[in-house]
Parts: C-alpha cells; sequence; structure tokens
C-alpha cells in the first residue's frame, strides 16, 4: 500500500508554455499548468464542464524533456506527488501553494499536432511517448 500514499494521475492541456530555470547546481527544474476538465451533465440534461488548474513541476531529466517536447495546448499524462510549500508574501503573510511533483511524463496527441512548433520524434501517425525518470 505504501505506493499509493501521495499520488497523482492526471491528464490534461497544457496552460501555458514551461518556464525552465537553470540552477546554480546544474539541475533543471521546469513549471507549467495543467488544465483537467470533468465533463457532466446537469439537472436538465445539458453538457457541463468543469475545468481545474494544477502546478507540475519538474525536476533535472524530467524538466529536459518538458523543455524539448511540451508546449502550451498539448495534451499529457502526468505522474507525481503533491507537495505543498510555504512562503511568506510582501505584505508578510504566510502564502501556501501545493503543486504536483511530476516523475513520470507522457506525451500524448499526433506527430503532427498543429498546436507544437518543436519537431516531434514520434514513429507513427497517432502514438504517445512514455518517459520514466528515476528521482
Amino acid at each position: 500500500m505504501s505506493t499509493i500514499k501521495n499520488h497523482v494521475q492526471l491528464i490534461g492541456n497544457v496552460g501555458q508554455e514551461p518556464t525552465i530555470t537553470n540552477l546554480e547546481s546544474g539541475k533543471k527544474v521546469a513549471r507549467f499548468s495543467l488544465a483537467t476538465n470533468e465533463n457532466y451533465k446537469n439537472g436538465n440534461g445539458e453538457k457541463q464542464t468543469d475545468t481545474n488548474w494544477h502546478t507540475i513541476v519538474a525536476w533535472g531529466k524530467t524538466a529536459e524533456i518538458v523543455e524539448k517536447y511540451v508546449v502550451k495546448g498539448k495534451e499529457v499524462g502526468i505522474v507525481g506527488k503533491l507537495k505543498t510549500r510555504t512562503y511568506t508574501a510582501d505584505d508578510d503573510t504566510q502564502k501556501y501553494v501545493t503543486e504536483v511533483v511530476a516523475n513520470e511524463l507522457l506525451l500524448m496527441g499526433s506527430k503532427d499536432d498543429k498546436k507544437s512548433k518543436r519537431k516531434r520524434a514520434y514513429p507513427s501517425k497517432r502514438c504517445a511517448l512514455f518517459f520514466i525518470i528515476q528521482t
């Protein structure tokens, strides 16, 4: 059971271009937002969509994959864990931020994905790339 504690799996669309930061230690960190949609019908039978936004953080090799392949609008799958951190804002108030720290990344969509301007290395028209990075 310990393998399912603090375990997050999300499939959604990237909301903004990832920001890549090169740290002094030589490590990379990537950050981007991910939108997940839940569709349902309301009491009148009308289709409704509930969108939730998540902040995704990737480190090291996973950040390098994000930098190379992930673009705004791209559908991706994320496996990771929740991490909550605190910081003090400019007005001296304590702020809490919950992020998903990604350790697995699934790139979804076709190699001819019109939303991406980056070169793809997909072997077929419709496929997914799956990266498992041990962190």
